[in-house]
């Protein structure tokens, strides 16, 4: 029973993480300390994030368990500070729940507090040291962890199988009841310039062979359509012609948006984000490397990780020094090229869920990728309904599993009464 008043402060960032991190989690803490609302205050505070839509502190605030958000424009003044424009007062317990940006943000606000800290671990534990309690989603997490510290740790699962489970719970989107294949172009203009192309292109060979095949494209929400028909289109894409040399047009109309390529494949744009609706209708994905992976993973759809090298600078994302070397300016490019050609030569695996699994469990396409031979796999897979079963199997077997945000709550109860 919480019988005096208490602050659970909840750290996040970008707009998945809002929609898929924290309004689980505040949606648990609601039911759990149902009884004790009137003495508990849920601030949500927002860190600066680059895939930000700006809408986030809005969409934090309509969550019912919210009672205030601090935006991301003012988050360093209390960070450093402690200062906010509304002069915030805080009780004096507490906890710090980080579910989105930087980790050590934890550890520096719940000691300007003096509040317990509680970090859910995706892929990574920092800080373990200073940190109270951690709720990982697997037991991998802890596998870099000194045993010293695992009594700290508590295995939750997954929060993308959480709202997997509560997606799939629901009715089926009757639009796309027919075959669909999901294409995850990227959202940065580096990836865009050969996903687009190539996508279209590999879509266009596999419905030529399969009618009655849909696709779909889930739009980044910092990306406006204008300028994602644009890279479909030779006169702003150079790469078109290397790429399987099929263009695109937008087409808006009342219902929905579509990108329509030269020989008629309509490709379904969905602007709902997360777009976890649509794609757990997917048969299969092709996608980029990144986060995406690990969410596919989480909602258990089988994938085709492309990696093609048209664009040696393309890829620009890594951790520590090379990702800081791969965006200097000037150098950035050249310094770019010259580490992804060395990683690539490694012949390491980038997809989550193959890392996971320390296993190649769906296919990661790398090299001068040609448009028929993916297409020829996405028909081989379409076919064959029990490899794309394997697949799923796989995935669910290196995926965390669902309840992370009951666990989440508990553990914050327990550490808040």
């Amino acid at each position: 029973m919480v019988n005096k008043k208490v602050d659970i402060v909840i750290l996040s960032n970008g707009p998945g993480e809002i929609a898929t991190w924290v309004r689980p989690v505040v949606k648990c803490l609601g039911q759990n300390l149902k009884s004790a609302h009137h003495n508990i205050r849920i601030s949500v505070l927002l860190s600066p994030c680059p895939h930000s839509t700006g809408k986030e502190a809005a969409i934090a605030l309509s969550y019912p368990e919210v009672d205030r958000v601090l935006p991301p424009s003012d988050f360093f003044d209390f960070l450093l500070w402690g200062k906010t424009k509304n002069n915030w007062q805080w009780r004096q317990r507490g906890i710090v729940v980080f579910l989105g940006g930087d980790q050590f943000y934890t550890i520096a606000i719940s000691k300007r507090l003096g509040y317990s800290s509680l970090i859910y671990a995706e892929w990574d534990a920092r800080w373990y040291r200073y940190v109270d309690r951690f709720a990982a989603m697997s037991s991998k997490v802890m596998e870099k962890v000194p045993k010293s510290y695992h009594h700290k740790f508590l295995v939750v699962g997954d929060l993308i199988a959480d709202v997997a489970l509560e997606v799939k719970n629901k009715s089926a989107n009757p639009e796309l009841e027919a075959p669909t294949v999901g294409l995850l172009v990227g959202s940065k203009p580096s990836k865009l310039t050969q996903g687009v192309p190539f996508c279209m292109a590999v879509a266009q060979k596999v419905q030529q062979q399969l009618p009655q095949v849909q696709f779909i494209i889930p739009v980044a929400p910092t990306l406006d359509l204008a300028t994602l028909g644009k890279y479909a289109k030779q006169s702003d894409n150079s790469l078109i012609s290397a790429l399987g040399n099929v263009e695109g047009e937008l087409i808006n109309t009342a219902a929905t948006d579509y990108l329509v390529t030269s020989r008629g494949t309509k490709i379904k744009l969905i602007t709902e984000f997360p777009a976890y609706k649509s794609l757990v209708q997917c048969q299969l994905c092709l996608t980029t490397v990144g986060a995406n992976t690990a969410e596919l993973a989480s909602l258990g759809i089988p994938m085709i990780v492309l990696l093609p090298t048209h664009q040696l600078d393309a890829m620009r994302s890594w951790d520590g020094l090379p990702g800081i070397l791969a965006n200097l300016p000037g150098v950035g490019t050249i310094l770019a090229k010259l580490i992804n050609w060395l990683v690539l030569k490694q012949g390491r695996l980038f997809a989550w869920p193959n890392i996971w699994a320390d296993s190649e469990i769906v296919p990661e396409l790398v090299g001068k990728l040609q448009s028929q031979d993916v297409a020829n796999l996405v028909i081989d897979y379409l076919i064959h309904p029990a490899k794309l079963k394997s697949i799923r199997d796989s995935l669910a077997s290196v995926r965390g599993k669902s309840g992370a945000a009951k666990q989440i709550a508990d553990i914050i109860g327990q550490e808040i009464t």
